[in-house]
């Protein structure tokens, strides 16, 4: 179910495909045999589209303010998951954190494998075989597509995930950002820097 959307209801008008047919039909054969109900499917479209990547932030912002936490999180990410309301779904989660020496980057070689609960729905570029191959032959000149330029005495690791194994990078805490609140600093992770693709955002000027 998770590396799957599923719909209750078709909203298009182009004829349905094979797999959508099958998905009818499979959910209409639950709902009869009492497996299911359509109250509960559509609890748990809801409860899917509600996965956005400000879960993941909430989380990144706490490693940076509370280095117990931290420290919980890397040994074991999904029991970390847990202590702040999240449900990592039976999945092992693993955090890597990006240091002055380190910088980690995430791929699924297979397919796209992805912290859904965490980051959402993954983005289109991230399915692409583009992406998936070429990051682990040539990661830096990857990343500089994406216009991240790392130094060459930082090293690049990338984590492959897998059906029952996600990664989740913790990116490293910008500058200037000692007097903002947790809340302000989740504001600043994006979706890419958890990936690994991007930094964090830089706080605002203005503040």
């Amino acid at each position: 179910m998770d590396e799957h959307r599923h719909s209750a209801h078709i909203d298009e008008d182009s004829p349905l495909t094979y797999w959508q047919n099958m998905e009818i039909s499979v959910r209409e054969l639950l709902v009869d045999k009492g497996v299911t109900t359509p109250g509960e499917i559509t609890a748990t479209i809801e409860a899917m589209d509600r996965r956005t990547p400000a879960n993941g932030a909430r989380m990144v912002a706490r490693a940076w303010v509370d280095d117990d936490f931290r420290k919980r999180l890397l040994v074991d990410a999904s029991a970390a998951m847990e202590e702040m309301g999240l449900d990592p779904a039976g999945l092992r989660l693993i955090a890597v954190e990006n240091t002055r020496d380190i910088h980690n980057v995430i791929v699924c070689t297979l397919c796209s494998c992805y912290p859904r609960n965490l980051l959402g729905l993954p983005p289109d570029w991230y399915k692409q075989r583009a992406y998936r191959s070429r990051l682990v032959k040539s990661p830096r000149a990857t990343l500089r597509e994406f216009g991240l330029e790392i130094p060459d005495d930082v090293k690049v690791r990338v984590h492959d995930s897998t059906a029952d194994m996600r990664y989740i990078v913790i990116p490293a805490r910008p500058d200037r950002t000692q007097g903002l609140t947790e809340s302000e600093l989740a504001g600043l992770v994006t979706r890419d820097s958890m990936i690994g693709v991007a930094l964090a955002n830089e706080p605002s000027d203005e503040r």
